[in-house]
């Protein structure tokens, strides 16, 4: 079994019947899915990203929509990097302000990583991620000359820029190591105009981290 089937098959743990969990996007929360169908649990699901959604329908499992659910049991999700404080980014999906109210609403938010995304602290070698309203994009571009880039997340398959299910825009902001962030995070977020950004330095409870050796549980230290 590889690293991140060993990974989905630990979250089964945190799993009780009868539940709401929430789950985000990545090929070891597809491996979960997989194991809840296998395991024939009763739970149903939550998810912001719309392939978890196929396949958890694929799989026969429950999915409610996001505003109908006030409360989580469990929460499981995918990240760039994490370190030992549990502050994780990331990137890739643009999906997070969703994945951040998932977050919130879970009791428990529980990231499922390979050790390769484990680091003493985040070297930002990934953007951090903002949604911002289409009104704000000059303001917060600006707010934002101190960064060492920023983009304008494009689509690749139409003319124009990436537009998330809000209806706003993804500005990929690349910023230097050695951060505290927690103050980048409440920094940012607090830019008038930006939804939520992909810094989450206060919703994580755990990590399973998955290697040769096994499986390991990080707590907030």
């Amino acid at each position: 079994m590889d690293i991140k089937r060993k990974c989905a098959k630990a979250a089964l743990n945190y799993i009780e019947n009868g539940t709401v969990i929430g789950l985000g996007g990545g090929s070891t929360i597809s491996h979960l899915i997989r194991f809840i169908k296998e395991d024939q649990l009763d739970i149903k699901v939550v998810t912001p990203s719309w392939q978890t959604k196929r396949k958890c329908e694929e799989a026969g499992l429950a999915v409610i929509p996001l505003s109908e659910v006030s409360a989580v049991d469990v929460a499981f999700d995918g990240c760039d990097q994490v370190d030992e404080h549990l502050h994780a980014l990331k990137s890739g999906g643009g999906i997070h302000t969703d994945e951040k109210l998932v977050a919130r609403m879970a009791e428990e938010y529980i990231l499922l990583v390979d050790e390769s995304k484990v680091v003493k602290g985040l070297t930002y070698e990934h953007p951090v991620v903002l949604e911002v309203i289409p009104q704000a994009l000059a303001f917060v571009t600006h707010q934002l000359s101190d960064a060492e880039r920023v983009e304008i997340r494009m689509s690749r398959d139409k003319d124009g820029p990436v537009m998330t299910e809000h209806g706003n825009l993804l500005l990929d902001v690349y910023v230097q190591g050695n951060q505290d962030s927690e103050r980048l995070e409440d920094r940012l977020k607090g830019m008038p105009g930006v939804l939520d950004v992909s810094l989450f330095t206060s919703v994580v409870t755990k990590a399973l981290v998955a290697g040769e050796s096994g499986i390991c549980e990080m707590t907030k230290r």
